[in-house]
């Protein structure tokens, strides 16, 4: 009884510290409170990363709400990928990689040593800039993560690839192929199958590392409408060169340049009224 009190008081913690609102404006401020009313599901502190020697990330203190679009903007070689794969600890398989800071899911670290990255990685699901199926069949491509966290049934498998590929807008498309080679899709299709192969192990969070930046405008324009829909399920962090992308998409915006943290806030104002002249000149084509 006294393990399940506790366990009781541990999650009514993790709910005070992850119910804090996020929006923040201005620079150096991405961590602070400032709008009440949406539930914290990311969050990250203070955090520097070296690759070797070099520093890539300085300071970084953001947090992303639970069923929201954050979008992470700025040019090219500014830290947005790599503070993105952080998320997932996709970093972990480059060595003499380090973090400082935390990174907190749930209001959990996920750099604890405690914590089983495989699991982690099921729980934040990652898209890539460059779509890349399985050199197998649409069914095998969706089913592959289920069948690795145990799911034998056929029957149950059956289910998961139909529903997931409905969320990813692909199943009208591929119901009557789905012994097909996902290679045979169309670029568009091949990315909303990588997606669908993410959703297929029920993530919280999606990880999109400029998810369209390979596909014609109308597949872009496919991929942009699932995003608004996936949103209502799970917490979303895009990162984005298209400025008009990210306006349309996301709930908050983060501007990086150099490694920092130059402003985070709501889409609409960092778009119409940003605090740093720093985001206003990149946006506005000014810089970068």
């Amino acid at each position: 009884m006294g393990r399940g009190l506790a366990n009781t008081a541990d999650e009514r913690r993790r709910d005070q510290r992850t119910t804090t609102s996020i929006q923040a404006d201005g620079p150096g401020r991405g961590g602070e409170a400032q709008t009440a009313g949406v539930r914290v599901k990311i969050e990250a502190r203070g955090v520097d990363f070296f690759y070797g020697a070099t520093q890539a990330l300085y300071g970084v203190s953001l947090a992303a709400g639970t069923c929201q679009v954050t979008a992470l903007i700025g040019p090219s070689g500014c830290g947005k990928s790599t503070f993105l794969r952080l998320i997932n600890r996709m970093n972990d398989l480059i060595p003499g990689t380090r973090l400082q800071g935390e990174i907190l899911l749930d209001g959990e670290d996920i750099y604890d040593s405690k914590v089983d990255v495989v699991d982690l990685r099921r729980r934040v699901g990652m898209v890539f800039q460059r779509s890349n199926p399985f050199p197998k069949s649409i069914y095998e491509n969706v089913a592959y993560g289920p069948r690795v966290h145990g799911v034998r049934d056929k029957a149950t498998l059956d289910e998961i690839v139909e529903t997931t590929l409905r969320r990813s807008a692909l199943w009208e498309e591929v119901k009557d192929r789905l012994g097909s080679s996902a290679l045979s899709l169309s670029g568009g299709q091949q990315q909303r199958l990588c997606i669908a192969r993410a959703l297929a192990v029920e993530p919280e969070v999606l990880l999109m590392d400029e998810p369209a930046s390979a596909l014609d405008p109308l597949a872009t324009a496919k991929i942009e409408e699932l995003i608004h829909e996936l949103k209502e399920r799970y917490t979303i962090i895009i990162v984005t060169h298209n400025m008009q992308q990210a306006a349309r998409v996301s709930d908050m915006t983060a501007y990086f340049y150099l490694g920092r943290l130059v402003e985070y806030g709501a889409t609409a104002k960092i778009f119409t009224n940003p605090s740093c002249q720093e985001t206003e000149d990149y946006i506005t084509g000014r810089f970068g």
